[in-house]
């Protein structure tokens, strides 16, 4: 069972402009991609991040910062379907709203891309042989879930639960549905870890680990726009 966030319930104060820069330039690179036809494949072992290229049987190796920082940047806008990209936007959508509310537009920004690096060295560290490219959002994403954990963790989160053949919508402690998603993903990541390195594929799960804590030690750490008011009472 996958609980399904779909919306909080905090009163912000500004637009959210920059959470739907990201959305639309995600959304805008998939179109590309589609237009791409047989040529797709090759267009994601250009910009995908894969770990292989960077690292030795003795650690993580850097030939040049930008050789280096390309991959991680071009690989956070690149999706492998519709259903990935749409997973990843509802997410940012959700939970990156209030972030960017409540840490201004700029610094939003610099906690997105700061997670989506630090998500991207996490991966690397954890499938250092890896020839198979990663590509999604979903590690700076990670980012702004856990920056939504340390502002608003009493807030309430709208959530569909799959059960079966039925749905039900909920209202939930961000607490609980955070903590619950990175549950997921720290399990998931020590199942993977028994697999072959170099054909590891499918979920960047440690990535996942890794930006979801970068992103709480930076809500920490980065000046606030404002300050956390009471969020809506439950009903």
């Amino acid at each position: 069972m996958v609980p399904i966030p779909l919306n909080d319930h905090i009163r912000r104060q500004t637009f959210w402009f920059m959470t739907l820069a990201l959305i639309l330039a995600n959304t805008a690179v998939f179109v590309y991609e589609l237009s791409l036809g047989a040529q797709i494949n090759r267009f994601i072992f250009l910009f995908g991040l894969i770990p292989a290229r960077y690292t030795t049987a003795h650690g993580i190796v850097i030939t040049s910062l930008a050789g280096f920082l390309v991959p991680v940047f071009t690989s956070m806008f690149i999706h492998g379907g519709w259903l990935h990209l749409i997973g990843n936007m509802l997410f940012l959508f959700v939970f990156g709203r209030s972030v960017e509310d409540r840490y201004g537009h700029t610094r939003f920004l610099m906690l997105y891309f700061l997670s989506g690096f630090g998500a991207a060295v996490t991966h690397i560290i954890f499938n250092a042989g890896s020839r198979v490219p990663t590509i999604g959002a979903s590690g700076a994403i990670a980012g702004i879930l856990g920056a939504y954990l340390v502002s608003f963790p009493t807030s309430r989160i709208t959530t569909l639960i799959p059960l079966l053949f039925f749905f039900w919508t909920v209202q939930l402690p961000a607490l609980l549905v955070l903590l619950y998603w990175f549950l997921i993903q720290f399990i998931a990541g020590f199942q993977m870890l028994a697999i072959e390195s170099a054909t590891r594929g499918g979920v960047a799960w440690w990535a996942h680990v890794g930006g979801f804590l970068l992103g709480m030690i930076l809500a920490v750490v980065l000046p606030k726009r404002r300050q956390v008011r009471a969020v809506a009472s439950w009903a």
